[in-house]
């Protein structure tokens, strides 16, 4: 017995959390993310009557989640290459022991993926959402040996980078 389709916004309500992970990588906080989730969404909504459900709903998302904000990202470095870009300003408390230390790993860890390249920061992305390698590839369109052989690349990388930022 085959079970019913499910709706727009209970396809939207399972998979929320691992959009908005995706946007707040591409993004720049504390405002855009919201920008970027809503565009994913709008888009996803759009062309939810004509998912077939050949892979499952969360790749369906993913694959429309990075196509979303890599074009964001794209569009950003256009008009950023022209203007001048004001970060974000955000206030830290003073932290010191595990926190910072911890805060100072996460920190390392994303400069090193930004120092990939896109195809490559996409893999981790969606390595780092716990997908397996035949998900990954469904999303990015390569087939599941070459995510392999692409991942244990990128990990050596990585590790390369990250190593003299924690010395």
């Amino acid at each position: 017995m085959q079970q019913p389709k499910k709706t727009f916004e209970q396809v939207l309500e399972d998979n929320k959390n691992k959009i908005y992970r995706i946007c707040r990588i591409y993004a720049i906080a504390p405002v855009e993310p919201q920008d970027l989730f809503q565009e994913v969404v709008y888009h996803a909504w759009k062309s939810f009557p004509g998912f077939k459900g050949q892979s499952g709903e969360g790749t369906w998302l993913y694959k429309i989640a990075l196509n979303v904000c890599l074009r964001a990202k794209m569009k950003l470095e256009k008009v950023d290459s022209k203007n001048v870009r004001l970060e974000s300003i955000q206030f830290m408390p003073v932290q010191s022991g595990p926190d910072e230390v911890r805060e100072e790993r996460y920190q390392a860890l994303r400069d090193c993926i930004a120092s990939l390249n896109e195809s490559d920061q996409s893999l981790v992305i969606l390595y780092l959402e716990e997908l397996p390698y035949k998900e990954i590839a469904q999303v990015t369109g390569l087939t599941e040996n070459h995510v392999a052989v692409k991942m244990k690349r990128i990990r050596k990388m990585l590790f390369d980078c990250i190593t003299p930022k924690l010395g």
